[in-house]
């Protein structure tokens, strides 16, 4: 499964996940690091159960311990937690005069670090947004003749590694041989200043796994004159994203480099998604290119073997449904755009087989769930698009679904 999907799947969850709120306090949050005993964790749960017989609502009594029962019911299912961890949000959330206990178990991105049981009436939600951000990592440099500051950025965590002051002495106003010999040797401090800034960050760069990049910052030309020498390793030039002007060359200086390349780490960010559809604006206006575009000619595909890469913009808010008829059985699959309406528009539709008014939603998921489990079962890529972009905007003004093919199959699809 493709990262932008899961990261889609989240963001999705953890917006269904806000709109929730209980009558009460009530609503558990259970977070559980992938090294964390399951055995404390139930011991943990039955106290608690003990401890909500002193809840004075019974409504809310009965609501939490209902909630913990789940979840050891749940918890008794595992050996031990996932490699990352699991979250578990149980409650009872009302539905207009009646309630429902609700149930969601995820997997998230990165790993829980913090074991965590809350109850309150909302969800304790700010740790799994934590997993979404990013947590790319960046080495940053900022240097001039006076110092130079080595950092780490990674996520949003900036870490000093280094800090190298250079001991180069100031020019003075000497005249002759004199002054050209002091120029000479202040020229050779510089060097091996440099030298020493280019050692060390080439071995905390070329040490730093995954490494998605290098910034480097400064207040004049001295930056540039650095990175045209060969004090850095050729390795980490070529990670180079972008020189930046700053004020400073200490700790604050690389604080400012973050934040004035924060539009170049979105850029990059964005970069892969819209590469990709800018090869599928390319493709779509060729007579037989590798491309097509809408739900239907998308679906065929598929089912084809044709596609390489599924496109689905993230603004396409549709649902696949399944239609069953309780008269004769008859079934159908749809694609409608708002859910409620159509249930209600169902109640007074006449079955096409057998023309009762028997037709009810039998199962129902977004249309992107649907179609990255269609892509799925032939091992296709899918991308989740952003519509922050020019080229995201475009991707929905074709329908927001599209495909890159291996090959066009009959009917040019």
């Amino acid at each position: 499964m493709s990262k932008s999907y899961e990261l889609h799947k989240l963001k999705k969850e953890i917006e269904l996940l806000e709109a929730k709120k209980g009558r009460g306090t009530e609503l558990i949050s259970l977070y559980i690091p992938p090294d964390k005993n399951l055995a404390d964790v139930m011991n943990q749960m039955r106290q608690e159960y003990s401890q909500a017989m002193n809840i004075k609502s019974a409504r809310t009594r009965k609501n939490v311990q209902s909630a913990l029962e789940v979840i050891m019911q749940r918890l008794k299912l595992f050996k031990k937690p996932p490699e990352k961890g699991m979250v578990l949000f149980v409650g009872t959330i009302p539905h207009g005069t009646k309630d429902k206990m609700e149930v969601y178990i995820i997997e998230p991105p990165e790993k829980i670090k913090t074991y965590i049981y809350h109850c309150n009436s909302q969800f304790l939600l700010d740790p799994i947004k934590e997993t979404l951000e990013d947590k790319k990592t960046y080495g940053l440099l900022v240097v001039d003749r006076n110092e130079a500051t080595i950092g780490l950025l990674k996520g949003k965590h900036i870490e000093i590694v280094k800090r190298i002051t250079s001991n180069v002495p100031r020019k003075h106003g000497r005249g002759g041989q004199s002054q050209r010999r002091f120029e000479r040797l202040i020229e050779i401090a510089a060097h091996e200043y440099f030298k020493r800034v280019g050692e060390r960050a080439n071995e905390i760069f070329l040490n730093t796994p995954d490494l998605e990049g290098v910034l480097i910052g400064g207040p004049g030309p001295t930056k540039e004159f650095f990175l045209e020498q060969d004090y850095l390793h050729h390795e980490i030039k070529k990670k180079v994203i972008d020189v930046i002007d700053v004020s400073y060359t200490n700790d604050f200086g690389i604080r400012e480099l973050v934040e004035n390349a924060s539009q170049i780490f979105k850029d990059l960010d964005i970069m892969k998604e819209k590469k990709l559809v800018q090869r599928f604006l390319k493709e779509v206006v060729k007579d037989y290119g590798l491309a097509t575009y809408g739900e239907k000619e998308v679906r065929e595909a598929l089912q084809l073997g044709s596609v390489e890469i599924l496109l689905i913009s993230e603004g396409v808010e549709s649902y696949r449904v399944k239609i069953v008829c309780a008269a004769c059985g008859y079934r159908e699959e749809r694609t409608v755009k708002n859910l409620k309406a159509f249930e209600i528009q169902l109640e007074n539709q006449e079955c096409k087989n057998c023309g009762e008014k028997a037709l009810s939603i039998e199962e129902y998921k977004s249309t992107i769930d649907e179609l990255t489990e269609l892509a799925k079962q032939t091992g296709v890529e899918v991308e989740i698009i952003s519509t922050e972009t020019e080229e995201g905007q475009q991707l929905l003004a074709f329908g927001g679904i599209a495909a890159l093919l291996r090959f066009r199959g009959k009917g040019g699809v």
